[in-house]
């Protein structure tokens, strides 16, 4: 998933989100990050591990000095970090648990970066997707946590995935929004209420 979102896309995901607020006094964030984490410290580790690996090899099967192997070592390393430090190949060296940990915790971080835990009602959800991890969550706070079970946002969720997987990130966002929305105004009906949050969407 490589795609990004172009100045038309956000302003229509944030009017969904104002038209869906409107009819609430619940609110909606959107994020999108382009990956939870750098995963820096995997391309250092791979390097080392394959420059570690590459004398036993030169020692095994060739006649090289001491001083040329570990020229060689170093240049491993050089080379593979150059490679994987520059590319999004070093993402698939990362366990998939670790991956999603990570996402999982760069989503927890907006939810709290975005002030959406402030609100009086508790009724505030974020809609997170994680590119490079393929990632989706949707965190409501305590106050609409409360009324609706966890299912109820797997629908928001797997219209989301599949939009993204379609190259339409765009119409997913949308989607999930109206949904949320749905769910937000069944329970937390407008009132007297101050939209608090900017209506858009956040690309990190």
């Amino acid at each position: 998933m490589t795609q990004t979102l172009s100045f038309e896309d956000q302003r229509r995901i944030g009017a969904a989100i104002k038209a869906v607020e409107a009819k609430t006094s619940g609110e909606i964030v959107c994020v999108v990050a382009r990956a939870a984490s750098d995963y820096m410290t995997y391309a250092i580790a791979w390097s080392a591990l394959a420059a570690l690996a590459a004398p036993w090899f030169l020692i095994a099967f060739t006649q090289l000095s001491t001083q040329r192997i570990f020229l060689i070592q170093v240049l491993v390393f050089s080379a593979l970090f150059f490679v994987l430090s520059g590319s999004s190949l070093r993402h698939r060296l990362v366990p998939r648990g670790v991956r999603r940990a990570q996402a999982h915790r760069a989503a927890m971080e907006q939810f709290m970066i975005r002030g959406m835990a402030r609100k009086e009602n508790r009724a505030s959800i974020l809609i997170f997707v994680s590119l490079a991890e393929h990632y989706v969550r949707i965190i409501a706070d305590d106050g609409i946590a409360a009324k609706v079970d966890d299912s109820v946002w797997r629908e928001a969720v797997d219209a989301l995935l599949a939009n993204i997987q379609d190259g339409e990130i765009a119409e997913g966002f949308t989607i999930a929004v109206e949904k949320c929305g749905g769910v937000l105004a069944e329970h937390f009906p407008p009132g007297d209420k101050q939209d608090e949050l900017p209506d858009r969407i956040y690309v990190i």
